[in-house]
């Protein structure tokens, strides 16, 4: 099906995202990692978890609440572990929390084949994929989980939601061997809010048991969406409870009081974060067959898994692949219609000229 798009140069978009957040009180480092990741999911055809959610998750839970706090330092406790750093956030913006951690995790790797930061007392994130992704792009395995800024997800056979959207990423390093990084992001349930949130901006409707109304029963009206389902039932639920007790360990508290701050005084109501990067040459028992390299090796791999007649298949982070190449041929970010509109509402919150949609090159 054709949808048609406007293509509003990087630079553009992100004069307003920098703006959006400076009105917000944020420092000029916040402001540029804000702009730098939504300017990635939108180029990597992101649309859950652009800037419009950015704005919309620190409206709802971020500066204007209690969760986030402009401006804050990150504290670096002691550890006994050299591959490992434990951070307190203090609440600082998710996206320049995000990026620190992962730059310091590849640090640690390049040292030490491995490095984990674990961060406790954090603010959201968004896309944990553009970070293992980038870091992929940089030559590493990396990782990250987190709990997500409140419980709106039913566990497998239960009625309440108790748990975080809680995604899972991965990223590899194969962009020599196919092209791009091979990135396996995904939430824990079946649909991030963000797409039922997108899913209401563009009038579609849901999946089939990806959601659940008021009343516990299926939806696929996104405008009904009390709670979202585990995906795969059981093993979504599982997969959801590995960030929970990751979490658990670090320092986080109960999930259904995440960003609730009226709740449970003397609780913890902030999100956590999980990063790892893995050198791959401390993975390597250089003993691959027929004298590959540790490149070949996994070209020869992934070429197996999608061949013998599996033409249709396609490889994770693929898409994103595509969507970045289309973004490249028209030089700039695809919105829909709707996406402008809410970007205009941005920039008249924050003074700032709307874009002119009669102005932006349209593209199918």
């Amino acid at each position: 099906m054709s949808e048609t798009f406007y293509v509003v140069p990087v630079e553009q978009h992100n004069s307003l995202v920098v703006a959006a957040y400076a009105a917000r009180q944020f420092n000029a480092e916040e402001c540029q990692a804000a702009a730098k990741f939504s300017a990635y999911a939108s180029w990597h055809g992101i649309r859950t978890h652009n800037a419009i959610k950015a704005l919309h998750l620190d409206d709802h839970f971020g500066s204007k609440s209690q969760g986030c706090v402009p401006g804050a330092v990150i504290e670096k406790r002691e550890t006994a572990f050299a591959a490992s750093q434990i951070w307190n956030a203090n609440k600082k913006l998710g996206q320049a929390t995000a990026y620190a951690a992962m730059d310091e995790a590849i640090t640690l790797a390049d040292r030490y084949g491995i490095g984990q930061v674990s961060v406790d007392n954090a603010f959201h994130y968004l896309w944990g994929g553009g970070y293992v992704m980038e870091a992929a792009q940089k030559g590493y395995i990396a990782y990250t989980n987190c709990t997500a800024a409140l419980a709106e997800v039913v566990p497998f056979m239960g009625k309440f939601p108790t748990l975080g959207t809680n995604p899972h990423s991965w990223g590899f390093p194969t962009t020599e061997a196919i092209g791009f990084p091979l990135v396996i992001d995904w939430a824990t349930s079946v649909v991030a809010m963000g797409r039922v949130q997108q899913f209401q901006r563009e009038g579609a409707q849901l999946p089939p048991d990806a959601a659940v109304d008021a009343d516990g029963k299926m939806t696929t009206d996104p405008s009904k969406v009390a709670a979202l389902s585990t995906f795969g039932k059981h093993k979504g639920y599982g997969l959801s409870i590995i960030n929970e007790i990751v979490a658990a360990l670090i320092g986080g508290s109960l999930p259904t009081i995440r960003s609730r701050w009226g709740q449970a005084n003397g609780e913890k109501h902030t999100p956590v974060f999980y990063f790892q990067v893995i050198h791959p040459d401390a993975m390597s028992g250089n003993r691959f067959a027929k004298g590959r390299t540790q490149t070949e090796n996994i070209k020869a791999v992934l070429e197996d898994i999608v061949g013998h007649g599996n033409d249709d298949c396609m490889l994770p982070g693929q898409v994103e692949a595509n969507s970045a190449a289309r973004s490249r041929q028209h030089d700039g970010l695809l919105f829909s219609a709707a996406e402008i509109a809410a970007f205009n509402e941005v920039a008249a919150q924050c003074g700032q000229e709307p874009w002119d949609q009669t102005k932006l090159k349209v593209v199918q």
